[in-house]
């Protein structure tokens, strides 16, 4: 009986230090973004989200949810704030509404439950993207750099001509970066995962 009291905090402190682990690796893929062609050169694509979401499917939303802060926590560490704490609020928002609707859904842990949360989870990022560029976003770059939306709109009608006002630059500008971007990444979850939770799994029962 006191063995097996013992193990169960030794377990507890090896997720969170494995989490730690995995919120530091997605900063440091965050690292390594880019912008996408023909879309708003002001978003950029990473492959962060894979991590957020494997320790989200494996550990939960309480897991997700620090492995997104701590993931804010290093980028900030090594890049610093370009938006006064607006992006990195950005990042909490989009990241919770990727992961939250996906693990909840996969509660009753199958591959089919997987591919559903996670579209479910695509969609529901890509419809708050919408918000936190339109009312976050957006608003403090035109006054922090005194532009106008207008402004904005004219950046994205430089690398897609058909972007000419607001209305097109949601539709063909923010919503398809989030659906490409999180899609992506939940392709690459989908099939990494399996092969990835079991290993560590395996290492943090031993």
């Amino acid at each position: 009986m006191k063995a097996a009291v013992k193990s169960k905090p030794v377990l507890k402190v090896r997720e969170m230090t494995f989490i730690a682990m995995m919120g530091a690796l997605s900063g440091v893929i965050m690292l390594f973004r880019f912008p996408l062609p023909f879309l708003p050169p002001f978003m950029s694509f990473d492959l962060s989200p894979i991590v957020e979401m494997i320790g989200g499917f494996m550990f939960g939303p309480v897991a997700a949810v620090l492995i997104i802060i701590v993931k804010i926590l290093v980028n900030l560490v090594i890049q610093g704030s370009y938006s006064v704490g607006t992006g990195e609020l950005q990042n909490l928002i989009l990241g919770c509404a990727y992961v939250m609707p996906a693990i909840f859904v996969y509660r009753k842990k199958t591959r089919k439950r997987a591919a559903i949360g996670m579209t479910l989870g695509t969609i529901t990022v890509a419809v708050a993207a919408i918000f936190s560029n339109m009312y976050l976003i957006i608003p403090f770059y035109t006054a922090l750099f005194n532009m106008s939306i207008d402004d904005i709109v004219a950046m994205c009608t430089k690398v897609n001509p058909a972007v000419t006002n607001t209305f097109t630059m949601v539709l063909l500008g923010i919503v398809p970066f989030n659906i490409i971007k999180y899609g992506f990444c939940s392709v690459l979850t989908f099939f990494l995962y399996k092969n990835l939770s079991r290993p560590i799994k395996n290492f943090l029962n031993k």
